[in-house]
């Protein structure tokens, strides 16, 4: 059977971004050596040879040496006019879906290092669905490279090797379920449906590095709220709303107003509503599935850029504040994401975009602002702005009706000294909710660690002159001091925080390395397949 192309399954129109080096997906029963592929990696278990398929080359890298079957050992031979490449996976037992993207990464850089544009990948026997829908991910997330600012004659000194232009992404992926890998080939749990969503969610994890990776002079809040726009434009079941300071003031909404006021940038209130194509329950049409189970609800921060206002930041990386939008990109794109693949989830999305800049308007450390729920604030520090910000943007959430409410910030510095950049501070007021993210999380390697709330921890945020306090002098259980504040705008709701301070940027895992990483994209988009059961 010909490679099926997955390139636009799910989609609604042309894609708003223009990320360099998209990579075309396809699936194929065909073995690697019968595809147009200029090169085939082939996955080999510890104690196991390689498929009966592949030619005798390629057994003898192991049996010379130059291959190992250990996690991400590579080697090259050539054979039938192709490239092969082996990749050690290691014990078959311990092959989870996070090693298949590790390994994937490093087929990656190995693949374009030779020149390769078109990979198949052919995996070995019974990996499953789930490993090569990873190794999908793995690769896409991979190619990833922030290239809008690089001229172009830099961009071709920086590529030259010899005289010849170096191979910088891969233009075609080809996953090869010759030899029975990946299971059914149909369904939603088919190997086609698997691979189609991974190269999606990971086009959109990658959609949302580009946006985190732009400099605060170009994303500013008003070209994020364009973004959004421009995105419902292309995604019939997607709605937007921008509100700017004016909209914001007249919601009541003091606390993000205040942050925004020190900024000459216009801030926006955006939200975004998904109705899946079945409508609600009993509204489904044939060929449709109608949502029923809750309302979700997605909060993000995005301060495109955190100066820290007047308590004004150290100088040393304030350059990195251009990350602080990175909760707003990644809902924005989880959203985007979600409504491309059809899921059938009701879901509603708030982002609050602002900068936080000193001047003479700017909220001054002692002011006392009132949130959109009449609760008062007193502003001790400004450069806790985040959690001002999100308390308006979780009073609209709730407003809206959303029944499940997840926020996503780079909230604490704190978060990274109790977690570093390894898990992201997950904190809820519900546990069956905080059990589906943690295992969203496991599912996508975007793992999140609860951390407790307790009463005690609400005599923290106690303001003396108002009803709270923004930033308690205590200095104690910083991060869950921010979920503290912040749960006192979600009522009853069952509501989760992720303080994803750590996890944004620099990651520094295989897949993504350093500057943006696009965490909570594929995390969001697994949160809410898990109510589609």
């Amino acid at each position: 059977m010909p490679a099926s192309d997955l390139s636009e399954v799910g989609r609604d129109g042309p894609l708003t971004y223009n990320l360099p080096g998209l990579v075309q997906v396809s699936t194929t029963t065909q073995p690697g050596a019968d595809t147009d592929a200029d090169t085939v990696v082939v996955g080999v278990f510890e104690g196991e040879d390689p498929s009966g398929t592949t030619p005798a080359e390629v057994g003898e890298l192991l049996s010379s040496g130059e291959a190992r079957h250990s996690l991400k050992a590579l080697g090259l031979t050539h054979a039938q006019g192709k490239r092969w490449l082996l990749v050690g996976l290691g014990a078959r037992g311990e092959l989870t879906a996070e090693r298949a993207r590790v390994a994937a990464a490093a087929v990656h850089a190995r693949a374009l290092e030779i020149g390769t544009r078109a990979l198949c990948a052919q995996l070995g026997s019974d990996v499953g669905g789930e490993i090569a829908a990873a190794f999908v991910e793995g690769t896409i997330l991979a190619d990833y490279r922030f290239e809008l600012y690089k001229s172009a004659a830099s961009g071709d000194a920086g590529a030259q090797t010899g005289g010849e232009n170096q191979v910088k992404h891969l233009e075609r992926l080809i996953v090869s379920a010759s030899d029975g890998s990946g299971g059914e080939s149909s369904g939603e749990d088919g190997l086609q449906a698997r691979i189609a969503r991974a190269a999606l969610v990971a086009e959109a994890a990658n959609s949302a590095r580009e946006l985190q990776n732009r400099p605060a002079n170009d994303l500013t809040p008003t070209a994020l709220a364009q973004y959004a726009v421009a995105l419902a434009g292309e995604i019939e079941t997607l709605s937007v709303e921008v509100e700017g300071r004016a909209g914001i003031a007249a919601r009541g909404m003091g606390a993000f107003a205040a942050v925004a006021q020190g900024s000459e940038q216009e801030p926006a209130l955006i939200t975004l509503r998904y109705e899946p194509p079945g409508g609600a329950a009993g509204a489904g049409t044939a060929g449709t599935r109608s949502a029923a189970g809750p309302l979700l609800g997605f909060v993000g921060k995005a301060v495109t850029f955190d100066s820290g206002g007047i308590s004004l930041k150290p100088g040393a990386k304030m350059a990195e504040m251009k990350f602080d939008m990175s909760g707003g990109a990644a809902v924005i794109e989880a959203v985007a994401a979600i409504a491309r693949l059809g899921l059938p989830v009701r879901l509603v999305a708030v982002v609050g975009a602002s900068e936080n800049l000193p001047s003479g308007r700017s909220v001054k450390p002692g002011d006392i602002v009132t949130a959109a729920n009449g609760t008062t604030i007193e502003v001790n520090n400004t450069d806790a702005e985040g959690r001002l910000v999100l308390a308006d943007c979780l009073c609209h959430a709730v407003a809206l009706g959303a029944e499940r409410i997840v926020d996503l910030a780079t909230l604490t510095g704190a978060v990274i000294v109790a977690l570093g950049s390894t898990y992201s501070g997950l904190m809820s007021n519900d546990d069956e909710l905080a059990e589906r993210i943690t295992a969203a999380g496991a599912r996508t390697g975007e793992i999140a660690w609860r951390l407790p709330l307790h009463e005690e921890y609400d005599e923290l945020i106690k303001g003396t002159y108002g009803d709270l306090d923004n930033a308690p002098e205590a200095r104690k259980a910083g991060t869950i001091v921010g979920a503290a504040f912040l749960s006192s705008f979600v009522g009853d709701t069952p509501w989760a925080h992720l303080d994803i301070a750590g996890s944004a940027w620099d990651l520094g895992r295989a897949y993504v390395g350093k500057g943006a990483s696009g965490y909570g994209v594929r995390l969001l988009v697994e949160l809410a397949r898990s109510y589609c059961a």
